[in-house]
């Protein structure tokens, strides 16, 4: 029976939903092999499925686990959902924003196998603060302060779980089904009916072209609706670094500082945008009012308070938020401008200086990092910093000076 259903995906065919449970419940109670799920999860790589097919699965994974109700929290609530990119820390502070603006956000965010860590490990950064909640405590904190972020439960979406780390060594990390499959199971037992999704596309990101972020994004909307979620999806670009920073507690320093207004970049334009969505959908209001409430609230620093009323509330100090790794400093050889800062090959440096991990039991140094002083369209003389580095390894900046090019 699962050699058939094997067979069938890897001649093209549409699958039902009763084989796909099968195989996939198999899995889950361990009837179904490694080896045997290997096959199926390439063949799907290889011969893609139907949207029917995603919509399906998708709903095999939320019955796979609990699903987080959210119905006795009163009032709008709205989540986000980024797929991830280079320097993105974009959560801490549309989180706030929105939360200031009446708007409860209530999120579940994942550690990061990847190149520098995700918006848990970013927070983790934070001396103190608390990322394992329990329902009860997410409830609460949603109650009383409107906002929360919480690593995800175990007993949501295990069978995400269980394929995910099977994906991640068997080369079907970039389906883009299955990658809608996993983003959106999440989603769903996370229990919000409102979700705004950031899609990336770059050289920093899963989705490498308009072209497959835009089925990622039509593909996300259909699970929505048969959910009877309300999905808004934005396509961000991902080729060069979001913001200034890139590492954990650096990124977590320049959330700070666009909150207090004391820096301003392109990410501080992506966040509005992102807010303005988040807002709109949960209000029902147009584009325009709710970019009004969420630069209001960004001025008027409120969106700061929240921040930290978020932060201390789950038990994060900011006061010991310091960097204690040595920093280099890199300056410019010639005069030029900077046309080009590739995210991807960032990643890969800011990894080597120990902000992301190689394996899920791999500590972070939560310093590490790259902090740009100088970033792309930026004239630039001989002699100038362009970025501190920050690490605690032996490492040769010589990589980054060919990663910044100067024309």
């Amino acid at each position: 029976m699962i050699i058939d259903i094997i067979n069938k995906k890897k001649a093209g065919q549409k699958l039902t939903y009763q084989e796909l449970t099968t195989i996939f419940n198999g899995y889950l109670n361990g009837t179904v092999p490694d080896y045997q799920m290997s096959a199926f999860l390439m063949a799907i790589c290889l011969k893609d499925m139907t949207d029917q097919e995603v919509i399906d699965l998708t709903d095999i994974f939320v019955k796979s686990g609990e699903r987080l109700n959210l119905d006795d929290i009163q009032g709008l609530k709205v989540d986000k959902h980024s797929t991830g990119g280079v320097g993105d820390k974009t959560t801490l502070i549309i989180a706030p924003i929105v939360a200031s603006c009446g708007v409860k956000v209530i999120k579940m965010s994942g550690r990061s196998l990847g190149y520098t860590g995700g918006t848990i490990d970013k927070l983790e950064s934070i001396p103190g603060f608390r990322v394992d909640l329990t329902e009860e405590e997410i409830k609460k904190q949603a109650k009383e302060i409107g906002i929360v972020d919480s690593s995800q439960t175990l007993s949501l979406v295990p069978l995400d779980k269980k394929i995910y780390a099977l994906r991640d060594v068997t080369a079907t990390v970039d389906s883009i089904p299955l990658i809608a499959v996993s983003i959106m199971s999440k989603k769903i037992a996370s229990g919000n009916k409102n979700l705004v999704l950031d899609i990336k596309v770059g050289s920093g990101a899963f989705f490498k072209t308009m072209k497959e972020a835009t089925r990622f994004a039509t593909i996300a909307e259909k699970i929505g609706t048969a959910h009877h979620m309300k999905v808004r999806t934005i396509i961000s670009n991902m080729d060069t670094p979001l913001g200034l920073a890139v590492g954990n507690k650096l990124e977590v320093e320049e959330a700070i500082a666009i909150l207090k207004n004391e820096e301003q970049n392109s990410l501080t334009d992506l966040v509005l945008e992102l807010s303005s969505n988040m807002i709109a959908l949960a209000k029902n209001i147009s584009i325009e009012e709710a970019l009004q409430e969420a630069t209001e609230s960004l001025i008027s620093l409120r969106a700061y308070h929240k921040f930290v009323e978020w932060i201390t509330y789950q038990g994060g100090n900011l006061e010991q938020l310091k960097n204690n790794d040595p920093c280099i400093e890199l300056k410019a050889e010639k005069n030029g401008k900077i046309v080009e800062i590739d995210a991807l090959e960032i990643a890969k440096f800011v990894k080597s200086l120990g902000a992301g991990r190689f394996r899920k039991e791999d500590e972070i140094d939560y310093d590490a990092g790259i902090y740009f002083i100088k970033t792309v369209g930026d004239v630039v003389k001989e002699g100038e910093v362009l970025a501190k580095v920050y690490t605690s390894k032996k490492v040769s900046i010589e990589m980054l000076r060919q990663i910044i090019k100067i024309i």
